[in-house]
C-alpha cells in the first residue's frame, strides 16, 4: 500500500530524549532546544510519530549546536500506531490528523516566534511534514525551507514555493520516488523563481533520515548526509 513505507522502523517514543525541554508553544506541546537569544529559528516537522522520536529530537539539539533556537512542535497529538494498524489504518488515521491542520497551527507559530525576536525563520519536514513546510513556503511565512522523504507533496504544490528549498529524496521511495522528485526538480528549474536542489540518496528507504537503524552503516551514513545537507542549507538561507 503507498502508505506502508510511511509505517516502517517506528521509532520507540520518549518523552524525555534530548538535550531540551518541553513547553507549550501556541497551545502545542513543543521540544525546545538552544539559546531562546538566538536571532533565527527552525520549527522541524515531524512525521506520523511525532515530536517525541528520540532521533528527531537528537537532530533538533544537532541543529541548535549551530546557533539556532529550534521548535518541535506536536501538531500530531496522537502518533500513528503500528500495533494497531488493522483497527486504525492509515488513511483512517490521516482523516483526523490532515497536514491542512498542521499548516493552519504552524503559522502562529512561524509568527510568535519572529515576535519573540527571531529575524528569520525556516522549516524542516519529514514525510508527514514535509507537506506542511511546502505550505508554509507557498505563502512565504518562512524564509528557507527542507523537506526529506516528503509524503503528499504534489507537483503542482512544488511549483507554488515561494522561498529557497532543498528536496531530500531516497532511491528505494515509494511515496516521493526518484522520478516524482526528477519532476519537483523539472517544475523548479522552469518556474526559475526560487533557488532550489533535489537530492537522491542512494540504498536509502522513505523516512531514513529519521528512522535509521543504528546498526545500517549506510543508512548512518546517509543520515548523517542529509543533516549535514539541511544545516548547510539554513546556514545560507537563515541568517
Amino acid at each position: 500500500m503507498a502508505g506502508h513505507q510511511c509505517c516502517s522502523n517506528p521509532p520507540t517514543l520518549d518523552p524525555s530524549a534530548g538535550a531540551g525541554h518541553v513547553e507549550q508553544l501556541c497551545g502545542l506541546s513543543t521540544y525546545v532546544t538552544g539559546s531562546p537569544n538566538a536571532k533565527h529559528a527552525i520549527i522541524l516537522i515531524s512525521d506520523i510519530f511525532g515530536y517525541e522520536a528520540p532521533k528527531l529530537r537528537k537532530l533538533a539539539d544537532k541543529v541548535s549546536a549551530a546557533g539556532y533556537y529550534v521548535v518541535v512542535p506536536d501538531f500530531i497529538r496522537e502518533p500513528f500506531v503500528l500495533e494497531d494498524i488493522a483497527n486504525n489504518p492509515l488513511e483512517v488515521w490521516l482523516k483526523d490528523h490532515g497536514t491542512d491542520k498542521g499548516f493552519e497551527e504552524a503559522k502562529p507559530i512561524v509568527e510568535t516566534l519572529k515576535s519573540k525576536g527571531a529575524s528569520s525563520v525556516g522549516a524542516a519536514g519529514f514525510c508527514w511534514g514535509g507537506k506542511v513546510v511546502v505550505e508554509l513556503s507557498k505563502v512565504e511565512l518562512i524564509q528557507a525551507a527542507v523537506i526529506l522523504h516528503p509524503a503528499w507533496v504534489t507537483v503542482d504544490d512544488i511549483k507554488g514555493v515561494k522561498v529557497p528549498i532543498a528536496v531530500l529524496g531516497a532511491e528505494i521511495d515509494h511515496i516521493a520516488p526518484p522520478e516524482l522528485l526528477k519532476q519537483y526538480d523539472e517544475a523548479l528549474t522552469s518556474q526559475s523563481k526560487v533557488d532550489f536542489y533535489v537530492k537522491i540518496f542512494p540504498k536509502v528507504s522513505h523516512g531514513w533520515t529519521t528512522r535509521y537503524e543504528d546498526e545500517d552503516e549506510v543508512a548512518v551514513k546517509s543520515a548523517e548526509e542529509a543533516h549535514q545537507n539541511l544545516l548547510d542549507w539554513f546556514a545560507k538561507y537563515i541568517k
